[in-house]
């Protein structure tokens, strides 16, 4: 079973102390700088509430990429297509050690470029929601550029086989313009470093 946690929020919807994601959730899905951290004690977290949130939140010293240095504690994100539009799928994975973080599609009529995007978003997504201050890394410029935009820039036009495609680009995008993030994306160096972690082995 697992153990119980309390939730406090100090930027929130309701601002207090929750016994369950769900109801944290709540209070903090879709507002702007929310400010929230779970504990394993509920006098802890009675106290946090009481006390500054700056003091529960560690100041990380930004991972940079040192030449010819890879950021072990790091996600890689990748996306992969067939044809142009095609068949699109991709994953997010533990640099380190390449487990698979997470993976969606293949999906219909879609491109590399707009895989790439999704990848990095739902990479951001979910070390947030782990509350995780680690690099991203992405082999994709335009899938970075668009993300740093807030915008899926592309080209491709919808129709009735890429709608749930369309469907991800809106949530992403909405997700990027209600949420802030201190996680670095970082390109990967595919010259020096080799293949992205993530890559689906398909070139």
């Amino acid at each position: 079973m697992p153990k119980r946690k309390y939730y406090v929020v100090w930027k929130g919807v309701e601002t207090g102390i929750y016994d369950s994601w769900d109801d944290c959730k709540k209070q903090v899905d879709g507002f702007e700088n929310a400010l929230y951290k779970s504990f394993a004690v509920k006098e802890e977290a009675v106290e946090a509430f009481r006390s500054e949130p700056s003091k529960y939140f560690r100041k990380h010293k930004k991972a940079t990429p040192a030449a010819g240095k890879i950021i072990k504690e790091s996600i890689s994100v990748d996306a992969a297509c067939s044809g142009n539009p095609g068949r699109m799928e991709y994953r997010g994975v533990r640099t380190a050690t390449g487990e698979e973080l997470f993976h969606a599609g293949p999906f219909e009529q879609a491109t590399n470029n707009i895989g790439e995007f999704l990848a990095i978003v739902h990479g951001l997504a979910l070390l947030q929601k782990q509350q995780l201050d680690i690099p991203v890394y992405s082999d994709s410029k335009n899938g970075m550029l668009w993300v740093k935009q807030k915008k899926c820039k592309t080209k491709l036009q919808p129709v009735e086989e890429n709608a749930p495609v369309f469907d991800l680009i809106r949530r992403a995008e909405t997700w990027l313009h209600n949420n802030t993030y201190s996680n670095s994306v970082v390109k990967w160096d595919t010259k020096n470093f080799g293949e992205i972690p993530a890559d689906f082995g398909r070139k």
